[in-house]
Order: C-alpha cells, then structure tokens, then sequence
C-alpha cells in the first residue's frame, strides 16, 4: 500500500518524478564511469546518441548512431564534459552520460595525444573554447560564432587551440536530407529557404576522422 501511494503520489507531482527519475540515472551514470576514469585523458572527445528532439533527424541525415559529442577536462579532481547545450556550458560527466541513450558513449583521441596533448596544448584548448562559453545554443546550425552547435564547438577550439581539423567540413546540401523526418526539422528550422550551401561539421564527421583513435566505448 505505501508503495502505491507513492508511486501516485510522484504521478500527482510529475517535477518530482521527473527530479528522481533524472537522480537515478545520474547515479547509475556514475557507477558507470567511476572505474573507467583513470582510462581519460583531457582533451578527450565523448559521443552518445542523444535523447533531445532533433536527434533522429542528425541521425538520419549523417547515416550515425552519434548526435551529440562534447569535449573532456578535468576541473578540481571532476570529469567535466564542455558541450555546446543551452547554453555552451561545462556538464559534469555523469549527468552527461545520464543523457544518453542507453547510458552508452565513445571517447576518442588524437592518435599522438601522448606527444601533443602537453600541459600548455591543453591551456590553449580551454582558451580557445573560452570566447564560446555561455553562448547560445545554435538551432540553425551556423558557422558563425554568434551561435554554437556541439561538433561546431569542437572542431572550432581544436582548429583555434592546436590548429587541428578533426572531420571534414561538409555543406549541408551534403547530407541525406531525404527522410520525412529529416524534412520536417528542416521545415521547421528553415521554412522553405534552406542554406544548402552553409558549411557544416557533424558528429559524424568528427567521430570518422583519421587523426582520432576510439579508447573507450561504453
């Protein structure tokens, strides 16, 4: 009886429910990552399948599994994801991975991270990122700077910081757009005028390339 009338009671409250739900899987999350953090590096790049709303449509788009992907450092002893959400923020990691599908994620790695990824490579990272923090979140999927979305954030600050191109810079006339439901996010977004010839760097494309080695899949 008192487990009914508590699950009603969450039902009669859907914020609270929506709070345990959200301290259960970052808890989860946790338990997950806890062993596998002497194995990350700063610097590190992390993707998962995203949970959010125009996730199917990337998806289907660049023909990937990866919708979302976020950049790792190490803030007083915590793992820390720097993502391009609303706002461009630093997420702890397992509030990061709690977000994901499945609680599965990649990181990946500069083939010859050990040789570049020295202390003073890594302040040029977070100084390149610096600039974007807190800016909004891009719908559009621009290239300017005004507005950043999560593989624009990171190819950005590793071309800015280390003067590395991870993935190829497609157009958006590149992707399969073909899909209904691909369509109608861009429907949405665009109206009848889409910039099929702005410059676009996806996950897809990030996770794909030559210099990156994948160290860790969960």
């Amino acid at each position: 009886m008192l487990l009914v009338a508590g699950a009603a009671g969450l039902l009669a409250y859907p914020r609270l429910s929506t709070r345990l739900h959200r301290w259960q899987t970052t808890r989860l999350a946790t338990a997950v990552i806890t062993p596998l953090a002497d194995t990350l590096h700063e610097g590190d790049l992390i993707f998962h399948t995203s949970q959010s709303a125009q996730s199917q449509a990337i998806q289907l788009a660049t023909h990937s599994p990866y919708s979302h992907c976020g950049l790792l450092y190490k803030t007083n002893g915590e793992w820390q994801v720097f993502e391009a959400v609303q706002p461009v923020k630093l997420t702890p990691l397992s509030r990061w991975v709690a977000r994901g599908q499945g609680q599965h994620f990649v990181v990946k790695r500069l083939r010859d991270a050990a040789t570049v990824l020295t202390p003073a490579a890594l302040a040029r990272l977070r100084a390149a990122g610096q600039p974007m923090l807190g800016r909004d979140y891009d719908l559009a999927f621009n290239w300017s700077d005004k507005q950043i979305y999560c593989s624009e954030l990171i190819w950005k600050v590793y071309d800015r910081g280390l003067h590395r191109q991870l993935g190829q810079l497609q157009q958006l006339r590149d992707f399969d757009l073909n899909n209904p439901a691909v369509q109608a996010k861009l429907h949405e977004r665009y109206g009848r005028q889409l910039p099929l010839d702005e410059p676009v760097i996806s996950p897809a494309s990030v996770f794909a390339s030559a210099e990156l080695v994948t160290v860790l899949s969960r």
